[in-house]
């Protein structure tokens, strides 16, 4: 890795004072000044002196972060074609052939699993369940992996919560997995708890960390949007943990209903509640973004 280049970028933000706005532009910065470098250097320059012409290129950072800051929030949003062009991020070759790979074994392996559940194909249960195993495991990388990377509009998300996201996929797919065995007949009745214990799992994760997400946007999108008005979660945090909370119960007595039901009177009652379930949550949804807001009379 040049490390020349994070050197000479702290020594052009020298004597700037570090707010939010700087930090975000100096991030933006140094990522594209590092696939500036790794050009150069592939093109036969020195690492040093690819540092060098990469900082020679920017400018000047005071003009960068003046233009960042000042510029009028009507005219950003009336350009943000340009804008988008201007601070795009290609994605890495090496993600892109990743992800590639990734899809490729997710559909490869759910369209065989789903070939032996119906019987087209003579599969054992155990492959089965392998191959819906191994396409959860490629849906829950590609989601992990993509969160991870930096976008034109959003900073790269924490590895530690990317694997989480990965983690929610990988359970809720599992879960889905299951129930189809169970519906399919390949798999006994009971293994529907299996299903509902991934469902319920991977939904009380994702909702916990959608409440629990901080901002990702860059300065410039966030500059561009200004005159958007933030939605109630934006607002008040306290009310987006509250609607974490209210979803992990409603999902937790959906599917212990849905355990009740396929005991008591058969399996295919169980996407009734579902349904069910699902609409108390997107009642629940439209409450608590859309209701008057008693504190301030609106």
């Amino acid at each position: 890795m040049n490390t020349d280049i994070h050197r000479l970028l702290d020594e052009a933000f020298q004597g700037i004072e570090m707010t939010p706005d700087a930090q975000d532009l100096k991030e933006e910065v140094r990522a594209n000044l590092v696939a500036r470098v790794d050009e150069l250097e592939a093109q036969g320059v020195s690492p040093a002196d690819a540092a060098r012409r990469a900082i020679a290129e920017l400018g000047d950072v005071r003009a960068l972060l003046d233009e960042t800051t000042d510029a009028s929030p009507r005219a950003l949003a009336n350009d943000y074609a340009s804008l988008q062009q201007r601070h795009r991020v290609r994605p890495q070759p090496a993600f892109v052939a990743r992800i590639v790979a990734y899809s490729a074994a997710a559909a490869g392996a759910i369209t065989l699993g789903v070939l032996g559940a119906v019987g087209v194909l003579p599969l054992p249960l155990g492959p089965q369940i392998g191959l819906f195993g191994m396409a959860s495991t490629a849906l829950g990388l590609i989601v992990g992996d993509s969160l991870s990377q930096e976008t034109t509009t959003n900073h790269p998300m924490p590895q530690n919560r990317a694997a989480s996201y990965a983690l929610a996929t990988f359970l809720g797919a599992y879960g889905l997995g299951f129930a189809g065995l169970v519906a399919s007949g390949s798999f006994p009745v009971w293994g529907v708890v299996f299903a509902a214990l991934g469902l319920i799992a991977s939904i009380v994760l994702f909702a916990f960390l959608g409440a629990t997400q901080t901002n990702r946007h860059k300065a410039w999108t966030r500059e561009a949007h200004r005159n958007e008005p933030p939605n109630r979660f934006e607002r008040e945090p306290e009310t987006a943990a509250r609607f974490g909370v209210y979803t992990a119960v409603i999902w937790l007595v959906t599917f212990a209903v849905i355990a009740v039901l396929v005991f008591t009177v058969g399996w295919w009652w169980a996407p009734v509640a579902f349904a069910g379930g699902f609409a108390v949550m997107m009642l629940v949804l439209a409450r608590m973004l859309f209701a008057p807001d008693r504190t301030s009379g609106r």
